[in-house]
């Protein structure tokens, strides 16, 4: 499913016009990413859980030279299904 389905599935839901479905779509959007950014989960109960987890930086290979690098710090984004929706894709 892609963001423009996401949108036509709000706009006949709520039986809105698609400039509005799409702020409602572009407004979740962006509230997600600002909270994963202050680094806090969210759990959407039923469905699962996004969770921002620390990768401490580490020294890799690159294949193609096997050559050392170092590989920086970062954040990840992980997610986690709830077991409704582990439950639902298995029926």
């Amino acid at each position: 499913m892609k963001k423009d389905n996401m949108v036509e599935i709000v706009q006949d839901q709520l039986k809105v016009t698609k400039k509005d479905a799409e702020n409602v779509v572009n407004t979740l959007i962006e509230q997600m990413i600002s909270t994963l950014k202050k680094g806090e989960d969210i759990t959407i109960s039923g469905f699962g859980t996004f969770v921002v987890k620390h990768q401490e930086a580490r020294m890799g290979v690159n294949p193609k030279t096997g050559e050392k690098i170092r590989i920086a710090a970062k954040k990840a984004v992980k997610f986690r299904a709830a077991k409704g929706l582990k439950d639902a894709v298995n029926k």
